[in-house]
């Protein structure tokens, strides 16, 4: 399970927006003695592995002077990809309309996992279209989100 990133992602924004880029959102795994700390970026023109270079070398040393994560990790700086993992409401808003799946901490209606269209954001809670029910999810219960590659989307 992923650590709660939120001082995390305060500590490394500023440098990513100095950069000229959006922190769309980090996740920080610990895998035994080892962890992985992924930056997702992104910007208007896309990214390039130039901008993850550029990103990644700036961000290690702020987290060297920091030092926020006990222990050794490794940093990954990437784009956001189709894939898109989806973070704060406003992600969710940006996206209405699309494909997403949704992994919840805790099931409603005996359901865990939710596929379907983003219909609305509602103060702190996604309404999400699995099928013909539309289910209403808080922010806090989705344990990761992502959007899905559907090619009967339309731009």
């Amino acid at each position: 399970m992923a650590k709660d990133t939120t001082a995390l992602q305060a500590l490394i924004a500023p440098t990513v927006t100095a950069l000229g880029y959006e922190l769309v959102g980090c996740v920080y795994m610990p895998q035994g003695r080892h962890g992985l700390l992924r930056i997702y970026i992104d910007s208007e023109n896309g990214i390039k592995l130039e901008d993850c270079e550029k990103v990644s070398r700036q961000i290690s040393g702020v987290l060297d002077v920091e030092d926020p994560i006990a222990g050794t990790y490794n940093l990954e700086v990437s784009s956001p990809g189709l894939d898109r993992p989806l973070f704060t409401l406003q992600h969710y808003q940006r996206f209405i309309g699309k494909t997403a799946n949704l992994k919840l901490h805790t099931p409603i209606e005996k359901r865990r996992h939710l596929k379907g269209k983003l219909q609305a954001v509602v103060a702190d809670k996604i309404v999400i279209k699995v099928d013909e029910m539309e289910f209403t999810v808080p922010l806090a219960n989705i344990a990761k989100a992502n959007l899905l590659v559907d090619t009967s989307d339309k731009d």
